[in-house]
């Protein structure tokens, strides 16, 4: 028996269909190759991570430059510190001892000018004298140390020269005679000595 032929409404379902199918095969190549446009090639994900890797590590070494900077910082504001707690405990007696010096002096003074051939002051002086020594031993303790250039060199840091002499028995600039002792506190000069300074004789 021969086949039938369709019907027209047969047809055109048919037709329907087919262009359905073919619609919904176009739709799934157009969506594939919008996918396919969003991915990136393995290249630019290497690239792209590179870059990433980079701005990692720069941001890293910023952060340790920032951390050792502070670490200096901190450093530098505790050795700081530590020298003034140190100067602070070396010189807090400054004050003091530059105090005592009018004392001590008077009381050298007291047994340089004293008659020392009169026998009935001579308890007194020796009183006066074991007292200068007392206080010379006293703050010595302290980092109080006298400066006494009998005979040395001039030296401008420590000496303030009160007059010039001629002299042809010591070299020139030399220290002929102390009329004040100076006095230094841990090196750091207290009052300096007042001296008479040698010159070359004419």
């Amino acid at each position: 028996m021969s086949e039938q032929t369709k019907s027209p409404e047969q047809e055109v379902e048919l037709n329907e269909e087919l262009e359905q199918m073919q619609a919904d095969v176009e739709a799934a190549v157009e969506a594939a190759d919008a996918h396919e446009a969003e991915e990136v090639s393995p290249e630019a994900e290497i690239a792209m991570l590179y870059a990433e890797l980079e701005a990692a590590k720069q941001t890293i070494n910023d952060q340790k430059d920032g951390v050792v900077r502070a670490a200096a910082d901190i450093e530098n504001i505790r050795r700081r510190a530590a020298q003034d707690v140190e100067k602070a405990h070396k010189f807090a007696l400054e004050k003091f001892a530059n105090e005592l010096l009018p004392v001590i002096d008077n009381l050298e003074r007291a047994i340089e000018f004293s008659d020392k051939e009169n026998e009935t002051l001579k308890p007194l002086l020796e009183g006066i004298d074991m007292t200068v020594k007392s206080f010379n031993d006293a703050v010595a303790k302290f980092g109080v140390e006298i400066v006494n250039p009998q005979g040395e060199q001039f030296n401008p840091e420590f000496h303030q020269a009160m007059s010039i002499q001629p002299s042809n028995d010591v070299s020139p600039n030399t220290v002929l005679a102390v009329m004040q002792k100076g006095y230094t506190l841990n090196g750091r000069l207290l009052r300096p000595a007042m001296v008479m300074v040698s010159k070359a004789a004419e």
